[in-house]
């Protein structure tokens, strides 16, 4: 096994089945399930009410125009239009060769509603295990080497149901946990110390993702003249910045301190950013060291690359400050083609990288690429030549 690109960053869809079949007896009757919208096109359904409308994910659900840079998102369409991919690790692990991409890492979708949204906490609590059972046992079984599952714990629950969950998924073979934006308490707050005890001592991986799992005030009034498609574009601008508190905060609070070994993701916002950042995170320490007393005993700055990763797509500034000689991207970076969402790069993932890799030195496109990838998830390159080239590509960024 060769890796060359691995896309850090894929979604699945889960079978609409899933949670009918796996729950326990008594739960079943309260399972979500796919039902047909008012749109003519299939939703899920928590309580079995129709959805007004559904939203179908790009290529998996018959995107128009393959190759396409950007695609038109889908609307009204049935389960028996999806690609396979979504939902079938073989047919996802053949929709990536044909891409020219080695690997993938896949994060969830519906599972996150089902556990937050049923009134019956026991029942969402079912959910999340069968997801989980689903994507370790059905998905990404089809070939570890080429597919890592983001499992999700129940962070809704008492500590004690969360870490047994982990403790779970990590002794059946899960080798990444994907959590959401609000926890309560906070991230970095000690009282989370087990399962980043557990993560880092399994060598697993834990995430989040861009707009995934987060809540955030409604929206205020437009004023007069002002349409709401382009409040929702500026969202999405500064979704691109979303990781610099999140990030900030754990590496301030000294959490990679208290676990030196724990390896973190923030997936899909690109990093273009990260020479600002951390040169900031960096000045405020040497400006403001004399009344605050961090926990840290390295740069911020040097967190990167070896606890902190990010995951982006088509970042134009981010590959060229890597072709500057950005050592920090080159070590704290990771690409992703987003498969099968509307911005993805499926389709057109060599033409793409044979643009936005002119130039760069070779130990840096294969860090960027795939190195990166495979020290974080712990995959191993079987042939001589990639492993001299992984080993390289990590001495050179570190």
């Amino acid at each position: 096994m060769q890796y060359r690109v691995i896309s850090a960053d894929n979604h699945i869809l889960e079978p609409p089945n899933l949670f009918v079949d796996r729950l326990p007896e008594r739960y079943r009757d309260q399972a979500p399930r796919l039902v047909r919208g008012k749109d003519g096109g299939d939703g899920w359904s928590l309580d079995g009410s129709i959805p007004e409308s559904t939203v179908g994910l790009p290529w998996g659900l018959g995107a128009v125009n393959p190759g396409a840079r950007i695609r038109i998102a889908p609307r009204g369409l049935r389960w028996e239009e999806l690609v396979p991919g979504n939902y079938d690790g073989a047919a996802h692990i053949k929709d990536m060769a044909s891409d020219g991409i080695d690997a993938a890492v896949v994060y969830p979708q519906m599972v996150y509603r089902a556990y937050t949204g049923l009134k019956d906490r026991d029942a969402g609590l079912e959910c999340l295990k069968a997801f989980n059972d689903w994507l370790l046992e059905d998905f990404v079984s089809v070939d570890p080497r080429r597919l890592i599952g983001m499992c999700m714990i129940p962070w809704e629950h008492p500590i004690d149901v969360t870490v047994a969950e982990l403790n779970r998924v990590l002794k059946k073979g899960a080798r990444a946990i994907f959590l959401p934006y609000t926890m309560n308490p906070p991230i970095y707050a000690p009282y989370w110390d087990p399962i980043w005890e557990l993560i880092s001592g399994a060598n697993a991986v834990a995430s989040v993702h861009l707009r995934f799992g987060g809540t955030r005030p409604p929206d205020p009034p437009l004023p007069d003249g002002i349409k709401k498609n382009w409040i929702g574009s500026v969202n999405i601008v500064m979704g691109y910045f979303s990781a610099i508190q999140p990030l900030t905060e754990m590496i301030y609070t000294g959490l990679f301190e208290r676990f030196p070994n724990l390896k973190f993701v923030h997936a899909e916002v690109d990093w273009g950013w990260l020479g600002f950042w951390t040169e900031i995170m960096d000045q405020v320490v040497r400006q403001h060291s004399y009344w605050v007393d961090w926990p840290m005993q390295r740069k911020p700055s040097e967190y990167i690359g070896r606890n902190v990763w990010v995951t982006g797509l088509d970042d134009v500034e981010g590959f060229r400050q890597a072709r500057l000689g950005s050592g920090l991207v080159a070590r704290g970076a990771m690409f992703s083609i987003d498969y099968p969402h509307e911005i993805s790069l499926f389709g057109s993932t060599q033409n793409v990288l044979s643009e936005l890799t002119q130039g760069l030195e070779p130990n840096v496109q294969h860090a960027l690429l795939a190195g990166n990838a495979m020290r974080v998830f712990g995959l191993h390159d079987d042939a001589a030549d990639g492993s001299v080239a992984g080993e390289r590509a990590a001495v050179a960024v570190r």
